[in-house]
């Protein structure tokens, strides 16, 4: 483990979990990555433009749903009004930012010169002003939101750019293939957390916008919540101190990476973003970082060997990328090693590590398989899936999402995954647990 020297820059480390021991002809080597990010504060150190109190210059865009079904019922569209006055009140002196309204078109609500405001507490009094003519009607195409989103942040010389997206319907009134190509266009030049409210809307899409921008996704079934809701997400984009890490995974000749996939605080497999960075290395996106911890997973394929053989299967590193083109190494670095040996009892080992976020990636995948075979009717898999679901929540206590899927199952045994359909599902409670199937709870060290 290594950590960055300046102290006025946030300490990356990178911890590594893993059993390098392999049997005799073993090839596959599993690993967890913990990668920490501490005493934040200032960047300075040329990392990132930065305010005049030292803290990381920031510019961020909300988004808010305006199309015809936010009237119904008529208190979504001041709880969205109200929501976002709460942002903006949570919005620190000296970022940037702006208020976009979505519906089939994108429009620029404040400051709406074509640019971004600054804060301060006059232009949050008057972006709070411009809310009131917040006004619902028309459709919905996100990816035109998302595309204004991205002129506006970029007209600014921010370290951070971060966008906060509310809707409360299906993306109907563009195609699917308009909201990929918005999604592309914007991924890597702004974060963006993704929020449905009520429960008209599609979880694939919102989970698939935050997915796509390496934000958060999320549920507010009750527009009431929406004001509390949005002050958190408004505060940790406040606290991110630096924008665009990549997880940098060096492997040496003859291995093959089989996948990296974030597995905390929530499964992302992040395997197909690869970009190359220069001979055996690619580097993997992670977006903006506070002052926070984050698990990752790496398979790594390595040539077999003989017995009392070692090798370097992988080494891990953070880098930032720089305005000329090149990385800056954030000075942390991780070896996942291979060892082969003739012990049986030391090659069999699991990972305490690498044994429970394998399961809770499971977790999250047999949750989204047992929801849709619900769906079309498959009451017997669905039953199978979401019974394996809730044997592996209560084997890793995962006590929110065990307590999610007791909305949808009734639960006979916990341990044996015996459960029974329930005959009656509220959709808020079905929705809450698809677009929270993700989320994982940290391995117990």
């Amino acid at each position: 483990m290594a950590n960055f020297a300046k102290p006025s820059v946030p300490r990356f480390s990178v911890d590594v979990y893993q059993n390098e021991y392999l049997p005799e002809g073993g090839r596959e080597v599993n690993a967890i990555v913990t990668v920490t990010a501490t005493g934040g504060g200032t960047l300075g150190g040329g990392l990132s433009p930065a305010t005049s109190d030292g803290r990381p210059s920031a510019a961020v865009a909300i988004m808010v749903d305006c199309s015809g079904s936010m009237d119904y019922p008529p208190t979504k569209m001041r709880n969205a009004r109200d929501a976002t006055a709460a942002a903006v009140d949570t919005l620190r002196d000296g970022t940037h930012f702006a208020v976009i309204a979505g519906t089939h078109v994108a429009a620029e609500v404040y400051p709406g010169d074509g640019g971004l405001a600054v804060a301060s507490p006059t232009t949050r009094h008057r972006a709070k002003q411009a809310l009131r003519r917040l006004a619902s009607g028309g459709g919905t195409a996100i990816g035109t939101w998302l595309r204004l989103a991205d002129r506006l942040l970029s007209s600014a010389d921010v370290a951070l750019r971060h966008g906060i997206l509310l809707t409360d319907g299906r993306n109907e009134h563009e195609s699917p293939e308009d909201l990929r190509a918005a999604l592309d266009a914007c991924a890597g030049r702004f974060t963006c957390d993704a929020r449905g409210v009520g429960t008209d809307w599609e979880v694939k899409e919102v989970t698939g916008i935050a997915s796509a921008l390496l934000g958060t996704a999320d549920i507010v079934a009750d527009p009431a919540g929406l004001a509390a809701d949005f002050t958190r997400m408004m505060e940790t984009a406040m606290g991110k101190e630096v924008a665009d890490v990549a997880l940098r995974v060096w492997t040496p000749v003859g291995t093959t990476l089989r996948y990296v996939k974030q597995v905390a605080p929530a499964v992302e497999d992040v395997t197909a973003r690869r970009t190359e960075a220069g001979p055996r290395a690619g580097d993997y996106p992670t977006g903006s970082w506070g002052d926070e911890s984050r698990d990752y997973h790496l398979c790594v394929e390595v040539p077999p060997a003989g017995l009392g053989r070692e090798m370097l299967a992988a080494r891990v590193s953070l880098v930032v990328p720089q305005p000329d083109g090149s990385a800056q190494n954030l000075g942390a670095q991780g070896l996942v090693r291979a060892v082969w040996t003739d012990d049986m009892t030391a090659s069999t080992a699991i990972s305490p590590q690498v044994a429970h976020y394998t399961g809770q990636a499971e977790l999250a995948q047999v949750i989204k398989q047992g929801l849709d075979l619900r769906k079309v009717g498959d009451f017997d898999g669905a039953t199978a899936k979401l019974g394996r679901a809730v044997q592996l929540a209560s084997a890793s206590g995962n006590a929110d999402t065990a307590k999610l899927l007791s909305k949808v199952v009734d639960v006979v045994d916990a341990a044996t995954g015996t459960v029974r359909l329930k005959t009656r599902v509220a959709q808020a409670d079905e929705m809450t647990l698809e677009t929270r199937s993700t989320k994982t709870v940290r391995v117990k060290k």
